[in-house]
């Protein structure tokens, strides 16, 4: 990973979505390459897989995870888990590629100092969304999300801290970044369906890195 890589990112553009949340945009563009292949390492040691809700609902999103801990639902809850709950072993390491973009994201907008110990990745396929919901399950509320689009383009809601307040709807596309915390850590957002195409590297797919400090 080259160490300059982000040196000149206070050149893209940035849009802001609130107080503080921004998306980066094109940030991980320069590095794509190496970054994808990670990606392709990490999910083949821990496979995709749609859980399933307290409910019983199987969510149309096939998850993974790397790093410390890892986060899963079941019909015992929402939590992080040290291990992959399909083999019992400790979830992949975090890549330092994956980190070094996580760590640079959040110090971009303003949240110096971000260490995650958790990366969920998403795989959208055509039709797969993300109702709106909070990121509540982490032990610190001060620390910022990072999340990472790559693939096919989505539409990212933006909400308030009331699941009836008013949503922002957000064309991100393959290497934008979305940070949020402080004021905005827990606004609801998700993400509405995904529509046909086909990415060039990823076909069709949208892939999402989130980024959170767990425990």
């Amino acid at each position: 990973m080259n160490p300059d890589l982000f040196s000149n990112q206070d050149q893209l553009p940035t849009d802001q979505l609130g107080p503080g949340a921004v998306v980066l945009r094109q940030f991980v563009l320069a590095d794509e390459v190496p970054v994808l292949g990670t990606l392709r390492d990490v999910t083949a040691a821990a496979p995709f897989r749609n859980m399933v809700t307290p409910r019983g609902f199987t969510i149309s999103v096939a998850m993974t995870n790397c790093g410390a801990l890892g986060w899963v639902s079941d019909r015992r809850g929402y939590r992080y888990a040290p291990a992959d709950p399909l083999t019992n072993q400790p979830w992949p390491p975090m890549p330092a590629s994956f980190l070094q973009i996580a760590m640079a994201a959040a110090a971009q907008a303003g949240f110096g100092g971000f260490l995650p110990d958790a990366c969920l990745i998403n795989r959208y396929a055509p039709g797969a969304k993300l109702t709106l919901h909070q990121d509540r399950d982490e032990v610190d509320f001060a620390q910022p999300i990072v999340s990472v689009s790559l693939g096919l383009p989505a539409v990212f809601l933006f909400g308030g801290v009331e699941r009836a307040d008013k949503v922002q709807r957000v064309k991100l596309e393959h290497g934008d970044v979305v940070v949020w915390g402080g004021p905005d850590r827990l606004r609801y957002h998700g993400i509405m369906p995904l529509k046909h195409g086909s990415h060039p590297s990823l076909g069709a797919y949208r892939f999402n890195l989130t980024f959170r400090k767990a425990g």
